[in-house]
């Protein structure tokens, strides 16, 4: 071997022993091993105030006094709860007998869903970190399963890691922050970090493009809180931005064109002395802490929020909590400007003005001819990123706030006077702040809206109004409906003598009286939908579905005419129109009989029947995706089912997936891009673009995205019987996916669904993908299917693209009249 290749073979080497060394001077833990939390089986460590810890992996202090780092069960006084979390903590004494201040908690999973006693922390043989509950649900995993993970160690950053047999990391906490942000600890751009307390007005934090930006949720959410770095227009940067903590300064990168010259800005911070951590806390502020060796506790050093940004107290939403006005930090409720007799608000609590106000008449939609303006001069608000467009001066400004009822407010900023200025709105009322116009260098009024009560006088003259309506209302509906039954009767007796039988390409015409027989009199109920019940029935020797059509508002040439269209398509993934019946006011269609009966009864578990494996509903959603691909895109006229849901979903014997009951269905010709029709379909199932009555064939599309999370969950997409922040499936996931913790909506029921944990993710994110709000970014069927079949992937920006653009309310009256800047990313690690 010459002198070179020796020079490698020493490098190779000595690289070796550098990573072998990387994690040695701490304690680890090995992979297949379970730890229980008992204090029976786990050491039980408690303090002063009551915590516990109850520790896996530990690393011991730098110093004598200093704290030390761990990793394991923690819960705070009363212990009735616990959370799998990485805290600071201090043993006083050389043995640990003297327990002095509580743990500092930096990082935990399960902030949302604390554990019990008897809850288990695995680092299973395939290399995953999985909590469970002490009923053995569960409840978080690191998602690190195959990637040959060696073992579990917590650094003396306060870094929990799962490393490889090379010592390289797999994964780790700081990849997925909570609420603290740790020395070294670097935030990507779409990563965001949430407020210390789970509460209603939740804080949360995200690295956005250009910045580090702070909200209070609503919807949509609003902004409090910007830092950000200048680029210019010429330099749109080629990579992403990036914000790191390090000592003394909390830095924020851009980079540019030229990677060797990013755009930077920093916030300067006191040099560390000890250990220190930044906590987002649960009134926005962003505050950094240090251990203090004299009271072997975490202390306050600086608050990074107000340095610089926003050193008012009153520019923070919950101040003085919602509708109240700070003022010099003094706390108010909103009066009429000139006068104090007329008031709106209460206080929440009078001890407690900081708590905020409340209307004494709640905003109602229905009552909106009494809802008025509280206008409130020289007051202004946090949040500028929401504006009206076209409303440009204040007469405006407010008349776009009284015709949209989610609008709360309005605050109108101008110069020197309210001809010409921004209009911002506002779906939810936090606290506002009294400014002094020559001191902020412009004019801002506030507009609240309110609920005002009519007097009795004026109740009597409405409710004889509306008695008089009424009554000439049901004269007028009477004589409509007389004629129109005139007109029916002379159009079906003149209809009858139609031969429909004779047109090319129609499925069976049956007497309705055939129909009636092969049912049994409509005796056997299969089931019932919006439009009609469904009846087993026998034709011979073949075993048929028959429907009967309810309240049908099509005449029977319109009727034929679509049977005429759906009878004539033919696809595996469709059940097949075998006939139909047309007599007087009866509308009947009969399809093939399907004998595993309707999706929900397998996913629902209502009969007590085993949950379905994974590869079991890979194979239904994509024999759905194939029937609707068919149907959009593959007949001679696009079909748009309009009425996608399990319940229309039919199953062989062999779980095989048809779709059914779209045989009255919306004809679509190929040169429309859009249709106008009456709503139609089911409640939780249907797009957005249904309050316009303009839709696509993109409606199926998003239907299909809620059956494919009702296939993953085994849950209804509306349950009522749940608690309320459960109720809405759609929902549920958009918190779930801002959280990172998708896993919780994985059927519980199914252990198979578990252990394709990654597959499963990449399936709701499909979901996610079809139901995006815009219609036009949803994708087409044929690429749902070429997804399902490998053939192409999702976008990586999908969870960004699900949650931004499913924040903005729809409008009652015009659809553009907001404009809404981005909003937060949607990242985010466990809590």
């Amino acid at each position: 071997m010459g002198p070179a290749g020796l020079l490698l073979l020493i490098l190779a080497t000595a690289a070796q022993l550098l990573s072998e060394a990387q994690f040695a001077e701490y304690p680890t833990a090995n992979i297949s091993t379970l730890w229980v939390n008992n204090e029976d089986y786990m050491s039980n460590l408690g303090f002063n105030d009551g915590s516990v810890v109850r520790s896996i992996v530990v690393s011991s202090p730098q110093t004598f006094f200093g704290p030390s780092f761990g990793a394991g069960f923690f819960c705070a006084s009363p212990c009735n709860a616990f959370l799998f979390a990485v805290y600071i903590f201090h043993i006083d004494g050389i043995h640990g007998e003297s327990k002095t201040a509580r743990p500092h908690v930096v990082w935990s999973a399960n902030r949302a869903r604390p554990v019990r006693e008897g809850a288990t922390v695995e680092l299973t043989i395939d290399g995953n970190l999985v909590l469970r509950d002490a009923d053995a649900s569960l409840v978080w995993s690191s998602g690190s399963s195959g990637r040959s993970v060696a073992g579990m160690v917590i650094t003396k950053d306060s870094n929990l890691v799962l490393f490889d047999h090379s010592n390289g990391t797999v994964w780790q906490s700081f990849d997925h922050p909570s609420d603290v942000l740790l020395p070294g600890q670097s935030l990507l751009e779409g990563t965001r970090f949430v407020a210390t307390n789970w509460t209603e007005n939740q804080f949360y934090m995200t690295v956005l493009p250009r910045g580090l930006y702070g909200y209070v949720e609503s919807t949509p959410p609003q902004l409090y809180y910007a830092y950000s770095v200048w680029v210019s227009e010429n330099d749109t940067g080629n990579g992403p931005t990036k914000v790191n903590f390090v000592n003394g300064s909390l830095s924020l990168l851009v980079q540019s064109r030229q990677p060797s010259n990013p755009h930077m800005s920093n916030i300067s911070l006191p040099a560390a002395k000890s250990t220190q951590y930044m906590r987002l806390e649960s009134d926005g502020h962003l505050r950094l802490y240090e251990w203090s060796q004299a009271e072997a506790t975490c202390t306050l050093l600086s608050d990074v929020t107000k340095i610089e940004r926003l050193p008012d107290d009153c520019a923070f939403p919950t101040v003085c909590g919602e509708y109240g006005i700070c003022t010099a930090g003094q706390c108010t409720c909103p009066f009429e400007d000139n006068s104090s007799s007329t008031n709106y608000f209460k206080l929440v609590n009078g001890r407690k003005a900081n708590l905020g106000c409340a209307p004494l008449n709640p905003i109602s939609c229905q009552e909106m001819q009494h809802h008025q303006l509280l206008t409130l001069t020289n007051v202004s608000y946090f949040d500028e990123s929401h504006t009206i467009e076209n409303a440009t001066n204040g007469d405006s400004c407010k008349q776009a706030c009284l015709k949209n009822c989610s609008c709360r407010a309005v605050i109108f900023r101008y110069g020197l006077n309210d001809s010409k200025g921004d209009c911002l709105w506002v779906t939810k009322v936090f606290s506002l702040q009294s400014i002094q116009p020559e001191t902020a260098s412009f004019n801002s009024s506030a507009y609240l809206k309110v609920q005002s009560s009519p007097s009795s006088a004026a109740n009597k003259k409405v409710i004889l109004g509306i008695t008089l309506a009424l009554v000439t209302t049901i004269i007028f509906i009477a004589i409509v409906i007389t004629v129109c039954l005139l007109r029916r009767g002379k159009y079906e007796d003149n209809d009858e003598d139609l031969q429909f039988d004779q047109l090319p390409g129609m499925p069976t015409r049956f007497p309705f009286d055939k129909l009636r027989e092969c049912t049994e009199g409509f005796n056997k109920k299969l089931g019932e939908g919006g439009f009609g019940s469904v009846f087993a029935g026998k034709l011979g020797e073949e075993r048929v579905a028959v429907k009967r059509l309810e309240g049908a508002r099509q005449g029977k040439k319109e009727f034929l005419a679509e049977v005429e269209t759906i009878g004539s398509i033919e696809h595996i993934n469709l059940v097949r129109l075998i006939g139909f019946c047309t007599e007087k006011f009866q509308r009947l269609l009969v399809y093939e009989y399907m004998s595993g009966g309707s999706l929900d009864r397998w996913i629902y578990y209502r009969h007590d029947n085993a949950p379905l494996d994974w590869h079991t509903r890979c194979g239904i959603i994509l024999d759905i995706a194939k029937g609707l691909c068919y149907l959009h895109e593959e007949c001679r006229r696009k079909i748009a089912h309009l009425d996608i849901k399990p319940q229309n979903i039919l199953l062989d014997e062999n779980f095989n997936a048809k779709v059914a009951d779209f045989g009255l269905s919306k004809l679509i010709d190929r040169d429309q891009s859009k249709v106008m029709t009456m709503m139609r379909g089911t409640p939780g199932y249907m797009a957005p673009e249904w309050l316009t009555s303009q839709i696509t064939e993109k409606v199926d599309v998003y239907s299909f995205g809620v059956v494919v999370m009702e296939l993953i969950s085994g849950r209804k997409n509306i349950d009522n019987s749940l608690p309320e922040e459960s109720s809405h499936l759609i929902n549920l996931l958009r918190g779930k996916a801002r959280d990172n913790q998708m896993s919780d909506l994985i059927d519980e029921h199914s252990e198979d669904m578990l252990s394709h944990q990654e597959q499963v993710i990449q399936m709701m994110k499909l979901a996610m993908w079809c139901l995006l709000n815009d219609a036009g970014q949803r994708p087409n069927m044929s690429m749902v299917v070429k997804v399902l079949e490998g053939g192409m992937s999702i976008e990586t920006t999908i969870l960004h693209r699900f949650l931004n653009t499913n924040t903005v309310l729809p409008l009652e009256d015009n659809p553009n009249a907001y404009s809404v800047q981005t909003q937060a990313s949607i990242l985010s690690g466990p809590r």
